[in-house]
């Protein structure tokens, strides 16, 4: 197995598409050999815990209205063409990411942060739901077969906060500026959203590779 380290934010719709990109790749290769680990990146990390009213978060960063239209225009334009039907307009506040990050660290040891990340995004771009209230959290982890008291309990406390946002400073430290970025195999970043022959090429290499070692 080739690790894949998908740096992201769960809301990100960049990394919501760069993911959903990537999963069409992974269709056409059923026999690909990544092992996907998610790791943490705060789009905001001075954001304040209760969130923000999202029209005012995106007039304030991109200028007013008409600034944040212009902005949105492409993620509208690459969202469709991936298949996916976001509602931004459904999204009341911009939401802190720390505790929705701690619950896909936690996903990671019980085996379905994947799963997690994806009923993130989807609570997020399609629900509107706050993925920073704990008992949307809790419900989420509930859906995937986790123990929702648990992680309530869990979000209730400081638990793994500080893991979280060491990791989010190391890859800053690494030079990680947006996200999505694809690390493979430790050594490699792919950044962005690729398209599906872009991820073909990577796997098809990694075949060829694999072959040629053996050989």
């Amino acid at each position: 197995m080739v690790r894949l380290d998908i740096i992201s934010d769960p809301i990100c719709p960049w990394c919501y598409i760069g993911k959903t990109l990537l999963d069409q790749a992974l269709a056409q290769r059923p026999d690909h050999p990544f092992e996907i680990h998610w790791q943490p990146f705060q789009l905001n990390p001075d954001m304040p815990p209760e969130g923000m009213d999202r029209r005012e978060y995106l007039e304030a960063k991109f200028g007013g209205r008409e600034g944040a239209a212009r902005a949105y225009a492409p993620v509208l334009e690459r969202a469709e063409a991936a298949g996916l039907d976001i509602d931004f307009a459904s999204i009341p506040r911009t939401p802190n990411t720390i505790d929705a990050h701690r619950l896909l660290h936690w996903s990671e040891v019980e085996k379905c942060q994947t799963p997690m990340a994806m009923a993130l995004f989807r609570a997020y771009f399609h629900e509107g739901r706050d993925i920073s209230d704990h008992e949307v959290l809790a419900d989420l982890a509930d859906g995937l077969g986790l123990d929702a008291a648990l992680v309530a309990r869990l979000l209730a406390s400081d638990a793994d906060r500080e893991e979280v946002a060491t990791r989010d400073a190391q890859f800053r430290q690494m030079g990680v500026t947006g996200v999505p970025t694809f690390i493979v195999a430790g050594q490699h970043a792919v950044p962005g959203c690729q398209p599906p022959e872009v991820w073909l090429q990577v796997i098809d290499d990694i075949a060829r590779q694999a072959v040629n070692g053996a050989g």
